[in-house]
């Protein structure tokens, strides 16, 4: 299976403080889950992935390429569709032009430009919503937004930070069902999420971070089978994950 990003011996911090050490990790298609702690360092992971920021130490190759320069990256930006968990936007934007707009900095072709805008509100059910302003939109519209503007023009790499946050049930259940739709077109998509059950039914492989060093590589039902029965958590997935947290040496999927 091709891999669509890689990184290598990455490093990065902020200052004197050291947030992601050593870390060794390859994403290929599917939908891969991004678990861990406050202030483990996800969306540090997110941003060096995305290109928003370079790593300090180590390699990143994107599409098969070291992403080093400014025509690299530039390069890279194209196939990479990425949502912050803080997203900016123009309140006076309308849902369409926003996306629109993100559709053009992904140099997304003109011509087929409007289109995938269209094809990406609908994707998010904000069909209805195009001509609102984005200042007007609930939380959780505003989070659809975001989640149509990560997807347009149907990137290669999907990034999504926290991206079910004010979302309700019904529409948790059809964003599960759009990021596999993803997968299923060869997009890899890294999910970084503390809802574990969004995990268990729509990732393929799950990634655990501690403190700036991923703890857990596996599937989910791998997950499921390094739990303790004794571990806090309400099905067994949410007891694997907390057993990872609290182990020091794992036995199983930890190969990266």
């Amino acid at each position: 299976m091709a891999t669509i990003a890689q990184i290598t011996d990455f490093s990065q911090g902020y200052g004197r403080r050291s947030v992601i050490r050593g870390v060794s990790l390859s994403l290929s298609p599917g939908v891969t889950g991004l678990l861990g702690p406050n202030g483990a360092g996800k969306t540090t992971l997110l941003r060096v992935l995305s290109t928003v920021s370079p790593p300090q130490m180590g390699s990143l190759e994107l599409f098969g390429e070291e992403v080093k320069k400014e025509k690299e990256v530039r390069r890279a930006r194209r196939r990479i569709g990425y949502l912050p968990q803080d997203f900016g936007y123009y309140p006076a934007f309308s849902v369409g032009d926003f996306v629109r707009y993100c559709a053009w900095l992904r140099e997304v072709p003109e011509k087929e430009a409007e289109e995938a805008t269209s094809r990406a509100i609908a994707a998010v059910g904000l069909s209805d919503r195009v001509r609102d302003r984005m200042k007007s939109l609930s939380g959780g519209m505003l989070r659809r937004a975001g989640i149509a503007a990560a997807i347009v023009g149907d990137p290669d790499l999907v990034l999504l930070d926290e991206p079910t946050v004010g979302l309700d049930p019904a529409q948790r259940l059809e964003f599960r069902s759009l990021i596999r739709s993803l997968a299923s077109k060869g997009s890899s998509v890294l999910l970084s999420t503390h809802l574990v059950e969004d995990v268990g039914v729509a990732c393929d492989s799950v990634l655990v971070l501690q403190e700036g060093v991923i703890k857990y590589k596996g599937s989910p039902s791998d997950l499921v089978s390094v739990a303790d029965e004794a571990a806090p958590g309400d099905s067994p997935l949410e007891r694997g994950y907390m057993t990872i947290l609290a182990s020091t040496a794992l036995n199983q999927g930890t190969t990266c």
